[in-house]
């Protein structure tokens, strides 16, 4: 019975519109009172999921994005992103997709990257004669690439939840995020050939290599952030650190364009949402202690295992799960609830578990853009000033390249293994 009014009290919440930190908190503390369990477990449970050294990561990577947003970056990336694909048929959405590419190895979240570039491309594009659907469906596809690309919060989650190395996971999900920004790219040359979209002019070698002068620094910093990974000279949370300073120097003194009065206003906006983000962990934690304590991780293994032992099969099994669930839940909310059930399923089925965190992490990221919750797609819609429905209809091919690329990634585990096995053995 406590089981089903924690459940019951989660789905009306999230089905009323409550965000998804206080429908945890409501659904545990509903379970709590029925259960007659002292509240205190409330606060003790939240800090026990916030007590975590390598979250720290989290604010600073927020920090270091935003401050190479503010500091003229997106522009720069933009820029050469169109230097570099803009002649081909749509180029414009190519740019789009190249510069999601670019930029996630800057911000670490997929709803800056909506937010960043598509202020400036989806007007950009509207103007060049694209239609507005298109513009707003292909920047919010191309943002769930740039998680998967490091640095990347969903996987500094995944770390701490499982306590395998956050440098690994970042390697993990180098390879996947290049391979469906590519895809994306082929669809939209199909998309562009079929609909006559235009192209921008070949602008020369020159604006090429004046404009990968000017993004240099930028692209640097994801340079700055593996290396530092993979030398073993920082720990992650000394990396986000480093990551810090850095995009404050180079917006102070080599794009001179972050003016040293908005510094405080940038730490307070990065500061709410890292809060956001670990109030989200803690009543996510205190939600995983339930369903641990009645077994479910146990009950779920033990339910699929008794069906099907076949691996793949199983792995079938967990992205239609995850899928559903993206629809309908906050990305950092459904890994921390989900992720260690799923993994004692996959263990017991023999998959890597490096394998197994990328392709859970890309199955939340799809999520992203599907309805009814997918947040990328509000952001880009709202930016596009358009109702959701011609969005979701122009945005179809591009899930769909994303599921088979998923597919390709949970069924091809090198994808995801042999780069950081070959760097981090």
């Amino acid at each position: 019975m406590g089981l089903t009014l924690l459940l019951s009290v989660f789905v009306l919440g999230l089905a009323i519109g409550l965000p998804v930190a206080v429908t945890l908190g409501l659904s545990s503390m509903a379970y709590l009172l029925f259960a007659d369990i002292p509240f205190v477990v409330i606060p003790q449970k939240m800090y026990a999921g916030m007590d975590s050294f390598v979250l720290l990561c989290i604010p600073g990577f927020i920090l270091a994005g935003n401050l190479m947003n503010s500091g003229g970056i997106t522009e720069r990336i933009i820029r050469f992103a169109n230097a570099l694909v803009g002649w081909m048929r749509g180029g414009l959405a190519q740019a789009n997709i190249a510069a999601s590419m670019l930029f996630g190895g800057i911000s670490g979240t997929a709803v800056a990257d909506v937010a960043s570039v598509g202020g400036m491309m989806i007007p950009g594009m509207k103007k060049a004669g694209y239609p507005a659907a298109f513009s707003a469906a292909v920047t919010a596809a191309s943002s769930t690439v740039g998680p998967m690309i490091p640095p990347s919060v969903p996987m500094i989650i995944v770390g701490s939840l499982s306590g395998m190395s956050v440098g690994k996971l970042f390697l993990g999900g180098a390879i996947p995020g290049i391979l469906m920004g590519l895809a994306m790219m082929v669809t939209t040359v199909i998309l562009a050939r079929r609909h006559s979209f235009p192209r921008e002019p070949w602008q020369g070698m020159k604006e090429l290599f004046s404009s990968f002068t000017g993004a240099i620094w930028a692209i640097a910093m994801t340079v700055l952030i593996v290396g530092g990974l993979l030398t073993g000279y920082t720990t992650p949370t000394e990396t986000a650190i480093v990551a810090c300073l850095y995009a404050m120097l180079v917006g102070l003194f080599v794009y001179r364009e972050l003016p040293w009065r908005a510094i405080p206003g940038i730490i307070t906006n990065s500061a709410i949402s890292s809060a956001g983000i670990l109030v989200l962990v803690g009543t996510a934690n205190v939600f995983g202690w339930i369903l641990v304590s009645e077994r479910i991780p146990q009950m779920l293994a033990d339910g699929v295992l008794s069906v099907t032992q076949n691996k793949f099969i199983v792995i079938l099994l967990i992205n239609l799960l995850l899928l559903f669930v993206g629809m309908f839940m906050e990305t950092i909310a459904a890994l921390i609830i989900l992720f260690v059930p799923l993994q004692t399923l996959a263990l017991a089925v023999g998959i890597d578990p490096l394998h197994f965190a990328v392709f859970a992490v890309m199955n939340l990221m799809i999520g992203l853009t599907t309805p009814p919750v997918g947040v990328c797609l509000f952001v880009a819609a709202n930016i596009a000033r358009l109702p959701l429905s011609p969005v979701i209809r122009a945005i179809t091919p591009y899930i769909l390249t994303n599921i088979f690329m998923l597919l390709m990634v949970s069924y091809f585990p090198p994808l995801s293994t042999w780069l950081p096995n070959r760097l981090m053995p």
